[in-house]
């Protein structure tokens, strides 16, 4: 006997076959809305994005795949223990008729499963597409710009103007705020260059930093990054007007009061044949606060 035939004699089995056919429509229908949505919103962010279609599409997506799931829940997973009471090993004849029947029965509707099943990988594959988009738009990771400037070996220092600057342009005891050529705008770039009337101590490995009685030192506090403005040239000493930090100039610019523990990163000097001053390479260390860079030496 066929499944229709059989089916045909058993009313309420017909009636859950059709019940279950309908699920499979709607859950198919979930997840190709889902698709579709998926797809419109890729779309959206492709041609430079648009937050009430963006909003529009990702519902759409999200809403088809949690209809599609909920749908399947309901009709095609089981709802309740099921005890199996123990009879004779011995099946009967109809036990067979029937085992054979479902069987037949079961392998159309174990192929449209299969059709669902693909369905809701293509819309979680969709959605999943799409989301490369916004992650995309967050940009490129920083990578070590918090540790590089726009400094490095043959830059020129300028003023806020972009003008360039030589070794005599800065007086006994005066300080000059200068910048990378071309990147006055940076935010980790403002350095102070100071001509201090004491001798300087350099460190080790930076006994030629220092250019004609010239040192220079990022302005930023390795506290929270406040400018370090405030020098006072009978001591030799810079101060963060935030937090009172204070920093020796003849000792590396190091840190001998106030909460900072780090000393202001300092930058290599040297003259171009022009006769302006360059730097040597970028700063000894990560310019800022201390908590951008746990991991540096917190000698600067």
């Amino acid at each position: 006997m066929s499944p229709d035939q059989h089916e045909g004699t058993d009313p309420s089995r017909k009636e859950r076959l059709r019940i279950t056919r309908i699920a499979e429509r709607w859950t198919s229908l979930a997840f190709a809305v889902s698709i579709v949505g998926a797809l419109g919103l890729a779309v959206v962010y492709w041609r430079g994005g648009q937050p009430q279609l963006e909003g529009l599409f990702l519902a759409l997506s999200l809403g088809g795949i949690g209809v599609g799931l909920v749908v399947w829940a309901r009709y095609f997973m089981p709802h309740q223990p099921v005890i199996e009471q123990r009879h004779p090993l011995e099946s009967t004849e109809e036990e067979i008729a029937d085992l054979r029947d479902e069987f037949e029965r079961g392998e159309a509707i174990l192929a449209r499963r299969g059709l669902l099943v693909k369905m809701a990988g293509a819309a979680l594959a969709a959605l999943g597409g799409a989301l490369i988009f916004p992650i995309r738009s967050l940009g490129p990771r920083p990578g070590k710009d918090l540790k590089q400037t726009e400094f490095g070996r043959g830059v020129r220092l300028v003023t806020e103007d972009n003008e360039p600057i030589r070794p005599d342009d800065v007086v006994v005891d005066g300080v000059v705020t200068v910048f990378p050529e071309d990147h006055t705008n940076s935010a980790d770039a403002p350095t102070l260059l100071i001509r201090p009337s004491g001798t300087p101590r350099p460190r080790p490995g930076r006994q030629d930093w220092s250019q004609d009685g010239l040192v220079a030192y990022s302005k930023l506090c390795t506290h929270v990054g406040c400018p370090v403005g405030l020098y006072q040239s009978e001591e030799h000493l810079l101060l963060c007007p935030c937090h009172q930090s204070t920093f020796d100039v003849l000792d590396g610019a190091r840190p001998i009061f106030g909460p900072a523990a780090r000393s202001l990163p300092q930058l290599p000097l040297a003259v171009d044949e022009a006769g302006y001053l360059v730097a040597g390479g970028d700063f000894s260390g990560p310019v800022g606060p201390g908590f951008w860079d746990r991991d540096r030496d917190l000698g600067g």
